[in-house]
Order: structure tokens, then sequence, then C-alpha cells
């Protein structure tokens, strides 16, 4: 066991560490391609829709943004199991999963960008406009530190060094 083992406060090979850290990466792809699939197969409806013809050329320019963002964010969080499927077997599970966590990060920012575009559509068609751009701020302020605020403050408040 080295020194930088002993100080992480886990015995484990660089193996068990891999193994260990996909299993984590694998709960939380699921949970965000649950979300992401559900909201990328709403988005696909809508364009059958009787009221889409009635849309502005906005209102579909951001349809259409906001269809390619979650099929480009479902792409990103499907992909580490693609990844995995591939690799398995091949001794390569640490860069898999390092691979992995950047294509999880990439998914949870395109999910993060589907979500508001989402959000500013759907609050265009709903109300008058007025309110649109504050309210949608204020949720991707939200989501904001939700996601990335509040993990990175833990992460740097909490972090053995």
């Amino acid at each position: 066991m080295t020194d930088e083992e002993t100080r992480r406060g886990r015995h484990e090979t660089e193996d068990e560490r891999a193994d260990r850290m996909w299993t984590d990466l694998i709960q939380e792809v699921r949970v965000a391609q649950t979300g992401v699939q559900i909201l990328f197969g709403f988005l696909l409806t809508v364009v059958f829709q009787q009221k889409y013809a009635q849309l502005s050329h906005v209102d579909k320019t951001i349809y259409i943004v906001t269809v390619v963002l979650g099929a480009s964010a479902t792409g990103a969080l499907i992909g580490p199991v693609s990844l995995h499927r591939l690799v398995s077997g091949r001794r390569v599970k640490p860069e898999a999963v390092r691979l992995a966590s950047r294509l999880t990060s990439i998914g949870l920012f395109l999910l993060l960008a589907t979500m508001t575009a989402s959000l500013v559509l759907i609050l265009r068609v709903a109300t008058s406009g007025g309110q649109v751009t504050w309210i949608v701020v204020a949720v991707l302020i939200w989501y904001l530190l939700c996601w990335y605020v509040v993990p990175l403050w833990a992460r740097r408040r909490h972090s053995v060094r």
C-alpha cells in the first residue's frame, strides 16, 4: 500500500478503485439517463401536435435547438454504457472510468441546457412572455447551485488534503 492510498483512507488496488468508481458512476448515469430519456421522448412528440404549426419561427427554432440538445445529452449519457461494453475485459477500466466520467459530465451539462431551453419554449408558449426571462434565469441559477456550486463547495470544503 502506498502513502497516497493510506491518505485516501481506502485500502484498495487501482483495479478495485476503478471497479468501485465504475459502479458509482453507473448509478449516477442511471438517474440522469432516465430524466433525459423521458424529456427527450416528450420533446419528440411536440412536432406532431396541432399547435406546433402555430408556433412562431423563433419558437420553432428554440424547439429544434432543444431537440438537438436533448439528443446530444442522450448520446453522452448512454456513451458510458457503450464504452464499457466495447472495452470490457481489455484491462483498461481505470481509463474507461475517466472517459465515462467525462462523457457523463458533458451529458449533464447538455441536460442542463436541454432543460433550460425546454423551459424557455414552454414558458414562451404558455405565458404572455414578459416574465419568461426572469423565471428561466431563476431556475437556471437553481440548477447551477444544485448541480455545480453545492457539489464543488462540498468537494473543496470536505476534501482530505
